[in-house]
């Protein structure tokens, strides 16, 4: 059986960004990182058709064991939960959480079908999405992706992983006839709720939403106000690698040195891989008119990390090319005033020399390829990919 992960990640990465007419902008930065297979997906939409141009949408999903699933959700998730109606100017938040919801056990219904005609791969995808008009954020979440809201600069709410080991999940595992092991359903899915994974979803007599994985959202909805200052949507490739507070932090503070948001979102990358993350690694940034800006007092502590970076690099360097593993241990040892909440050494010194090469950052992720690997075996596999 061909391994899961590759020699060498790839590095490559995806980019797009936008600005909605109201000043909601987004970013995303996606990678294929260790993983033999690029299976994420998403979709960003600032403004809908029709009369929701008000309003916009926003999704990750983490396809597994292929990628049919997930890439069929991110062009229709939208026109399943529109086509039920719920969703409208007028705006009942239940009756969009319903609509919502309904969209969801549409789809795949749908794909089911579709599944059986064609001769579909045996995929299946989690999905992290966001629906945001001029009144509310409507949190979707189906899965261990994660959504999180960041609020006068504290994570005032996120999304809660569906994982089999979750006693109401257990129990409805449980009561289809399946078990947990491994913290996995059947020993074998790491997610309790997902669109697609067909194989879980066989016992025809059973409502969709009491199968063994179960294609159910939950969907809250809350207030916007001009406190809310950005939404972070990813994949557990970033989730796996970086907390919730701390990631928050980080995006905080990077907001405040630079006004590229792609940018953000591929430090976010960095950040992530370095961390040790192996699977595929995706990010959606999206900020309200209420997200920090660049400031004049940041920009300076940053150059004065760079500076003290410099000659931290120069003064321990003996060569003129300098090996990046031999200055990240030495400077690791070191006080480092001014790192960025979240960040770490590494992430300050990748950030500060950007013509390092690809063989550099291929080494260093070997020996956390090792590390992680060695990790997951012994903490019951509650980080190893979908």
């Amino acid at each position: 059986m061909p391994s899961p992960y590759l020699d060498h990640p790839m590095l490559e990465k995806h980019v797009s960004e936008g600005e909605s007419q109201s000043g909601v902008s987004y970013a995303l930065a996606s990678m294929q990182g260790w993983r033999a297979q690029m299976e994420d997906a998403h979709t960003c939409m600032p403004r809908l058709r029709g009369d929701l141009t008000e309003w916009g949408y926003f999704a990750v999903f983490d396809g597994h064991a292929g990628t049919t699933v997930a890439q069929y959700c991110s062009r229709n998730l939208l026109d399943h939960i529109l086509s039920t109606g719920g969703v409208k100017a007028s705006e009942d938040p239940e009756q969009v959480k319903e609509g919502i919801r309904e969209g969801f056990l549409d789809i795949d219904r749908h794909m089911h079908k579709l599944a059986r005609q064609d001769n579909w791969d045996r995929s299946g995808t989690t999905a992290a999405a966001v629906m945001i008009s001029p009144r509310h954020i409507y949190f979707i979440n189906c899965g261990d992706s994660r959504t999180l809201l960041c609020h006068s600069g504290q994570v005032v709410f996120y999304t809660e992983d569906h994982k089999p080991f979750n006693p109401r999940e257990k129990e409805r595992i449980q009561n289809a006839g399946g078990s947990v092991t491994l913290q996995r359903v059947n020993g074998s899915l790491a997610v309790s709720r997902a669109l697609g994974d067909f194989d879980f979803k066989e016992v025809e007599w059973r409502p969709q939403t009491e199968q063994l994985v179960s294609p159910e959202p939950e969907v809250y909805e809350l207030e916007r106000t001009p406190e809310d200052e950005f939404l972070i949507l990813a994949c557990d490739g970033v989730w796996d690698a970086i907390g919730n507070e701390e990631l928050c932090a980080f995006v905080r503070s990077r907001l405040q040195v630079c006004d590229d948001m792609r940018e953000i979102c591929t430090q976010v990358i960095d950040l992530c891989l370095y961390k040790g993350s192996l699977d595929n690694i995706s990010i959606i940034l999206v900020c309200f008119p209420g997200a920090p800006k660049v400031s004049q007092e940041a920009l300076k502590q940053e150059a004065a990390l760079e500076q003290h970076i410099d000659m931290k690099v120069e003064g321990e360097s003996k060569d003129e090319d300098p090996d990046l593993l031999y200055v990240i241990k030495f400077l690791a040892a070191e006080e480092m005033p001014g790192l960025p909440p979240g960040g770490d050494t590494l992430h300050s010194i990748n950030n500060n020399n950007n013509n390092n090469n690809n063989n550099n950052n291929n080494n260093n992720n070997n020996n956390n390829k090792n590390k992680i690997n060695k990790n997951n075996n012994n903490n019951n596999n509650n980080n190893m990919p979908n």
